[in-house]
Parts: C-alpha cells; structure tokens; sequence
C-alpha cells in the first residue's frame, strides 16, 4: 500500500502520442460514484445497466443511428473483435438458423488497427489485407479484388491511428453488401472528431452493419469505456451466451464482469460535452496539429498533411531517441515516423515546448 501512496500518475503536459486522455471532470467523479457496478450483470445492477442504455443512445446520436444497439466495452480492441465475432457467427447460420461449416474471410486496408488481427487469429477466420493509396486510405481496386462469396465482413477505418486517415466508407460498404458481406467501421478514435467534418463515415452516411467508437479517447470519458454499436438486434443477438446462474438469462459482451465506471463515466463526460464541447475541442486540436505540421515543415522536415487532428513527420532516429530522452512521450508509425496525436490534454504551450526541444537536439 504504501508503494502506491508513493506514485501518482503521470502528467499528461509531455504526453504526445496517446490516443486517451485525461477525463472530464464531472467523468471522474460519476467513475468514483459507480466503481463498484458491474454492468455484466444488468438485472442486479440495474441503475448502471440503465446508464449503459444512455451510454448506447447518445454514442447513437454521434453515430447517425436512430435506434442503435449495442454495449460499452473495454475499448476499441473488444469492439473490433466482437464485430468480427458477430459477422462470423450470423454468417455461419443459414436461414433456418443451422450452423453452417464455411470458411470466412474478412477484408481489411493494411491501416487497420491490430485488434483486428487479433480478431482473426482468436476466431479462426482468414484476415486479407489490402494496400492504401497515396493517401493513406484503404484502395478500393484493391478491396473490390480481395472480397470474395467467402467473405463475412469487409473493415473500414475512419480515423486511422498512424496517419489520420478516413477510408472510403459508403463505396467499401457498397463493395461488402454486393458480396452479401457486412461491413464494420473502425471510428474508436475518429467517432467523436467526424460528426464536425466533411467526411462520410457514420450510420447517416452508409448502410454500414456496426461500428467502434471510444468514449475513452477524444470523449473524455476514463478508461475503460469503449463502444460497440450495430444497426440490427441481431448482431448483437449472434454474440449472446446464456447465464444461468445470473439474474438475467444471457450475456452478448466479450467480457463477464464490466466496469460501471467506465459507463457512468462515459455518461457523464457526453452530457457535458455533446456536442458543443466536443466541437471545439476538435477545432483547437485541428488548429493544433496544422500550425504544429506548419512550423515542423518550416524547419525542413518532411511532415504529412494532416487531415484530422493527427500529425505524422519524419524524424531521424537518434532526434527521435533524443526527444525521448527529454520526458517526451512520443511514438512511431511502422515506417519509422514521430508521430503526435493532439488531444483535449495537449496544449499549444506544450507543443512550442516540444518544437525548442527539437530545435536544441537537432543543433
């Protein structure tokens, strides 16, 4: 115990490549009130089982689906796993219900997150990823090639972790329909940035199946609290165990015991911040991540644009290691690249703190 009382969090002033944040306030205080939930077991715990329908509604509301269904999960992980479960399982049962003994496949850009190889090695389905444009966004030529009559479910990702990037959701969607596949979007960390833009990525936009969308992240809400929703009962119906020694008589989730704090905290951080607040926030990380691309281009770095509040440059290793060595909390893309992530915590002090760090390690 007393280790514990020695260590406190970090700071998050120097944390530049995490894609989660500090939470509202208001979410940390309704997480304290419902540590002790446990939504896995909503006849029990109805209180929060009732929080995690509001949850579910409002990340609707984000989503562009009307009557949404779905749970708060551990995260973007679960939520890509479980969607490629229920495409699985709906897909291995013929109109009577009778599991069938097919062989699937699910179609991915080689952008998608690695959750969704794990997704594939966990349930047994054949993962065929494909390659991106110059952009950065999934190749359609490339997607239409790959899907195929084994195909259960076709992942796109609109908000990808490395470069930003949003794939062509309404023409993949088109592509996995065509092929009697379903089609997933990967928005864990985009869902609550896109409802302020231009592009086409929700429910509104495309007759997608299901979607990922984080609280956790650009939310604000705190960690765990992920979002798995889906356009039909069944998809959620296609993952459901029975319970029988539970008070209610089926569980659909990955997880058994859940956290009510990341709901209510989920809860909690959307009431304050939906949408007004989540409106600005994206516009000064916007603001943020181009006037950062800007003055790291100014000083001849090779820097990508960024189109969401992401940006992604290209560093020497021994800068890179060096920045590191300076408390910078910072990442690389599989290519090698520095690669920061403006969220709500990150400041513009910071970031000017960053650049005279770079500019002294690079002198």
């Amino acid at each position: 115990m007393q280790r514990v009382r020695e260590r406190r969090p970090q700071e998050f002033d120097r944390v530049l490549s995490s894609m989660c944040t500090e939470p509202h306030p208001r979410a940390h205080e309704a997480a304290v009130e419902f540590l002790a939930t446990n939504p896995g077991d909503p006849a029990t715990y109805q209180t929060v089982a009732e929080l995690e329908q509001e949850a579910v509604d409002t990340l609707g509301e984000i989503a562009g689906l009307d009557d949404p269904y779905g749970y708060i999960a551990s995260g973007g992980t679960e939520a890509n796993i479980q969607a490629v479960h229920a495409a699985r399982n709906r897909a291995d049962s013929d109109a009577e219900g009778c599991v069938t003994s097919s062989d699937h496949n699910i179609v991915a850009p080689t952008s998608v997150h690695f959750s969704v190889t794990k997704a594939a090695e966990m349930l047994g389905v054949d993962l065929r990823t494909v390659p991106v444009d110059d952009d950065y966004r999934a190749d359609l030529d490339a997607v239409a090639a790959a899907v195929d009559s084994d195909t259960a479910l076709v992942v796109g990702v609109a908000g990808s972790t490395e470069y930003g990037r949003v794939d062509p959701i309404p023409a993949m969607t088109e592509l996995a329909h065509d092929a009697d596949a379903r089609m997933h979007v990967d928005a864990s960390w985009g869902g609550f940035i896109l409802p302020f833009t231009d592009y086409e990525w929700s429910f509104a936009d495309a007759p997608i199946d299901s979607m990922a969308i984080d609280p956790h992240k650009f939310g604000q809400a705190p960690v765990p609290a992920g979002g798995l929703l889906a356009r039909e009962r069944e998809t959620v119906d296609a993952l459901a165990v029975d319970t029988p020694y539970l008070e209610s008589t089926s569980q659909a989730t990955l997880t058994g015991t859940r956290s009510g704090a990341g709901v209510a905290g989920a809860v909690a951080a959307m009431d304050e911040l939906w949408p007004a607040g989540y409106r600005q926030q994206y516009r000064e990380q916007q603001a943020n991540a181009e006037w950062l691309a800007a003055e790291l281009a100014d000083r001849g770095i090779d820097v990508v644009e960024p189109t969401l509040p992401l940006v992604t440059a290209s560093l020497s290793p021994a800068t890179f290691d060096a920045l590191r060595e300076e408390g910078w909390r910072i990442a690389r893309t599989a290519d090698g690249d520095l690669r920061v992530v403006c969220m709500p915590h990150v400041s513009r002090a910071s970031l000017e703190a960053f650049l005279a760090d770079l500019d002294r390690v690079r002198s």
